[in-house]
Order: structure tokens, then C-alpha cells, then sequence
């Protein structure tokens, strides 16, 4: 009954129900902490390109220099070009990259497992929050991610056909590499799985250290054209990163070992985010995956366990395996092992996410197969995925639009997930929360006595833009806290409580408070002042 066609066409259906997904819902998107700089960005990339070259101020701009611009240079050119609200594009854009990345995901579980695992790669992805809820507004992340997934895919490809993989195979793999190198230095993570699989297929695949140093020397020359283009690409979208031999490594530290005075959680525990523990990115990938997400994995393991030796035996997969495990894990290893600063669980580590649902996805099909013998067992087993797909997509629909948010159930209850793990951390809730103070407030303005319009002051625990952006002419956004009318503000980390008023308005999902609006224009002065947020008590 379920032939490879049939899942071939099923997961043609779910690309069409996640394409409509985008269409009919982008625009319910807030606006993220970051977006503004980054378009800022990437509209000075642009007048640097215009003025030809003369125009620096790209470089100049807070630590933008630091990123590639891809994702924000498109973004720039498409405003000028498209008739969608600047914000709205970005969401759009950045989810259509996301749509992509599950593409490659899926291609690459096709070419492991059969049209049967990559249907369920791509079930997978769709129904993990941090991916298809957090593809409209991590506008730096999802798209790397994306890059990151593709780049894999040729790497995959290209190792097969050691050591002359044909030049279309190589431009493609260097174009990939490039896009994610345009994007974040974290690309090189790319070249250094390349680099690992080229030495393990030489050791494995050829005797003798001298055949072995030719082909080695063979592959990386026609590896060539590859490394070109991604350097060319990675030139055009990130100048910066080539107008020194030293930026790239600049770049490198930066990231890893970055510090500022911020706060983040970890199953109810508040610390600095210079000083999270080994395992904060493992616990937060453990409660952040869906459940079904987490028995592909285990069911992984189960299979390899009773399958070992025919792996080992089939040594033209035993590399394509080892690529997607290297892209799943050394990522989760190096951060362990280096320790660097890290804040909103796994945001900068969304890249792991596509090979991680890889091998879920193919933990899945191997399950089914080695369950053929006991029925019973298998029709339960299919039985637990379709009920845990369902509540995962119930619990996203009763989410949305703030499905990157999601936690599975072992981190609690929605209430004690929110409470103890970051949350909206994006104050994506903010554009909701504008709403409501335009619903509760008279659609006439206010106006002195000259019959001037005098705008009411709001205060935004977030970038001004996440408030100014959706509120109308009777408000305007302060960074005046003490002298607001109005106060908007996320759940996330408290800043909630950082502002005394009454609470007129509140964005809910499941029961949470995720942003409240508060109505200060009867406080008395001494409770006009901004108090100390609860975490930092």
C-alpha cells in the first residue's frame, strides 16, 4: 500500500501545505529584537555597492561587519522591488529559506533511506516549532540553517564521488558553502566536515599512505572550483570577511567567545549567559524537539544496535551516514567542549537541526522495518507517531503565531515551560499586544488645547520598532520609561514586572501570558519609576 511512490507523493503534499502555510500566514509575524539593525544592514551593504565601493558605512555599523549579508542584501533589493510592507517581506523571505531547508533536508534522507524517510524528514521538521515557527523571524539563523542543510546535501554527493566528483557537483557544493559563509563565519563548520570526510574516505577506501596522499591530492584539486565559488560568493555578500586575511578569525573569536551583560534560564535556573553550564544547548535541544522528533532518535539507536555489522559492511553508505551524524553532532560536541556564551536556547544552533531531523527521520524508517516481525509491537509503535504528531500539531495550532515558542512535555507543562525555559524571546508577541492598545484606547486622538494632537507616550521592553511599527499617530514610542502612558511587554525573563500600571490587555496562548499591556496614566510618581526585574533580585 505504501509504495516509495506514495510517500514520494505525500511528501510532495506536505511541501504544498507547508508552501500554502507561508502564503496565508506570514504576515501574522511580529517583528524580531534584532530585524532592524540587520535591515539596516543590509541596506548600507547595498549603498556600498552603489556608490561603487565608496560608501563604508556598512562596516562601520554597530558589529553587523561581523555577519555575512546574503539574507539582508536580498531583502534590501527585494523592498525596492516588491509592493509588501518591508517586515512583512523579511518574514516572507526568511520563511521561504526555511521551506528550503526542509527541502534539502528531505533530499538528503531520500538519498540514505528511501522516499519512506525522507516523507517522514520532512513530517518531522513541519510539526518543530524551533524550525517552521521560528523560519519567519530568525531572519539570520533559519537562513544560515538553510544553507547549512544544502551545503551538507553536496557534500553527501560529492564524497561519493571521490576523488573526481564531476565540476557541476563541486560549483554546486561551493555555491552552497558560500551562501552560508555569506551569512555567518559559522560556515566554515561546512569546510571542516568536507575536510574531516575526505580524510576518513582516503584511510577507509584506499591501502597504503602513498595511494592514499594521491588521492587525497587528486580530490582536493577538483575540489578547487568549489572553494572559488564559495569564496567569490562569500565576497559579494560578506566584504568585510575578505577585505583582510585576519577578519574571518576576528569574526571567529568574536562569536565564540562574545560577552555582555544579559540574562538567560535554564529549567528554572537564571544565570549570566557567559556563565551557562557544558550541557545548556543538549538539555535545551532535549525539551524543544518534539517528542516523536526524540523516539526517531532513540529508535536510531535501537536500529544501528541490532544492524552494526551490515553498516560497516556497506562501506558506500557508511560515509553519506557519517556526514549527516558529523553535521548533527560535532557542532553539539565543539559547544561543550569551547563554551561559549550562549542565550535563547538553541537559536544559534539552529543549524543542527536539519541533520539531527535527518537521522530522527531515518530512526523512524528503520524502526518499521525491524518491527516486521513482531506486528503487535509495530502497529503500536505506529500508533504512539501519529498520536504524537497530532498533539505536537495541536499544540502548534493553539500556538500559532508563536509556535517557535513550542516545548515538548518534559519540560512541563506549558505554564512551567514558559516560566523556567526562554520563551518569546524574540517579544514577537509585541505586535498582538499593540493591537489591543489600539482596541482599548478611543480612536479619537488626544489633543490639547490648541487642538494639537499630543500622542500618548507607550514604553516597549524591546526595540522601540517592535511598538512604533504597529501602533497608529494617537501613540508614540518613548524611551522615556518614567514618562510612558502605556507600557508593552513580553513574559520573557520578567520585564514584565519591570513596569508598575494596571493591566488593560494580555496575549495568551494555552493559558500563558506571553505580553502584557499596562495603563499608567494614574500611577503617582514614585510608582512611575522602573523597577528591577524579578530575575535579577
Amino acid at each position: 500500500m505504501f509504495t516509495p511512490l506514495v510517500f514520494r507523493r505525500m511528501s510532495l503534499a506536505l511541501f504544498a501545505a507547508l508552501g500554502l502555510f507561508i502564503v496565508f500566514t506570514f504576515s501574522h509575524y511580529g517583528i524580531s529584537n534584532d530585524e532592524e539593525v540587520q535591515h539596516v544592514y543590509g541596506r548600507l551593504l547595498l549603498d556600498f555597492y552603489s556608490s561603487g565601493f565608496s560608501d563604508r558605512s556598512a562596516f562601520e555599523y554597530h558589529n553587523l561587519f561581523l555577519y555575512g549579508g546574503l539574507f539582508d542584501l536580498i531583502a534590501a533589493l527585494l523592498e525596492q522591488a516588491l509592493p509588501i510592507w518591508v517586515w512583512d517581506m523579511r518574514h516572507l523571505l526568511s520563511a521561504l529559506f526555511g521551506l528550503a531547508g526542509i527541502v534539502a533536508a528531505y533530499k538528503i534522507a531520500r538519498h540514505l533511506g528511501g522516499e519512506r524517510a525522507g516523507f517522514f524528514t520532512v513530517l518531522l521538521l513541519a510539526i518543530t516549532g524551533a524550525w517552521t515557527g521560528a523560519m519567519f523571524t530568525h531572519t539570520k539563523d533559519v537562513p544560515f540553517a538553510a544553507c547549512m542543510a544544502w551545503a551538507l546535501y553536496y557534500t553527501i554527493l560529492v564524497i561519493e564521488k571521490l576523488p573526481r566528483p564531476p565540476l557541476a557537483l563541486s560549483i554546486k557544493l561551493g555555491i552552497a558553502v558560500g551562501c552560508a559563509l555569506g551569512l555567518r563565519i559559522g560556515g566554515a563548520f561546512a569546510v571542516i566536515y568536507l575536510l574531516l570526510l575526505l580524510g576518513i574516505s582516503g584511510l577507509i577506501n584506499i591501502q597504503g599512505w602513498q595511494a592514499r596522499l594521491r588521492y587525497w591530492l587528486v580530490s582536493v584539486i577538483h575540489l578547487i572550483p568549489a572553494g572559488v565559488v564559495a569564496f567569490i560568493l562569500m565576497a559579494i555578500f560578506w566584504p568585510w570577511g575578505v577585505m583582510s586575511p585576519s577578519h574571518p578569525m576576528e569574526a571567529a573569536r568574536s562569536f565564540s567567545h562574545f560577552a555582555f551583560n544579559m540574562l538567560t534560564i535554564m529549567d528554572g535556573e537564571v544565570m549570566n549567559i557567559g556563565e551557562v553550564p557544558r550541557y545548556y544547548l543538549p538539555a535545551y535541544l532535549l525539551v524543544r524537539l518534539p517528542e516523536v522528533f526524540l523516539l526517531g532518535l532513540a529508535g536510531l539507536l535501537f536500529s544501528a544496535a541490532l544492524n552494526y555489522r551490515a553498516l560497516f559492511k556497506r562501506r558506500e553508505k557508511l560515509l553519506p551516514w557519517l556526514a549527516v551524524i558529523i553535521a548533527a553532532l560535532f557542532p553539539i560536541a565543539f559547544n561543550v567542549i569551547d563554551k561559549p556564551a550562549l542565550y535563547n536556547g538553541i537559536r544559534h544552533f539552529t543549524f543542527v537541526v536539519p541533520p539531527v531531523v535527518v537521522l530522527a527521520g531515518l530512526g523512524l524508517a528503520l524502526s518499521w522495518d525491524a518491527l516486521h516481525s513482531l506486528p503487535r509491537l509495530r502497529k503500536g509503535f505506529g500508533i504512539a507517531c501519529i498520536a504524537l504528531c497530532a498533539l505536537t500539531l495541536l499544540t502548534l495550532a493553539r500556538l500559532h503565531p508563536y509556535e517557535y515558542i513550542y516545548y515538548n512535555n518534559l519540560a512541563g507543562s506549558m505554564a512551567e515551560a514558559e516560566a523556567e525555559w526562554e520563551g518569546d524571546y524574540w517579544s514577537s508577541s509585541l505586535r498582538e499586544a499593540s493591537d489591543m492598545l489600539e482596541d482599548e484606547i478611543s480612536t479619537k486622538p488626544r489633543r490639547d488645547a490648541s487642538g494639537r494632537i499630543v500622542p500618548y507616550l507607550v514604553a516597549v521592553c524591546a526595540e522601540n520598532i517592535q511598538g512604533s511599527a504597529y501602533l497608529d499617530r494617537r501613540f508614540s514610542v518613548t524611551k522615556n520609561w518614567e514618562a510612558a502612558d502605556f507600557y508593552l511587554s513580553t513574559t520573557n525573563m520578567g520585564c514584565d514586572g519591570v513596569m508598575n500600571g494596571k493591566i488593560i490587555g494580555e496575549v495568551k496562548r494555552m493559558g500563558v501570558v506571553l505580553a502584557v499591556v499596562k495603563d499608567r496614566r494614574d500611577l503617582l510618581a514614585h510608582l512611575r519609576q522602573p523597577l528591577m526585574a524579578p530575575h535579577q533580585h
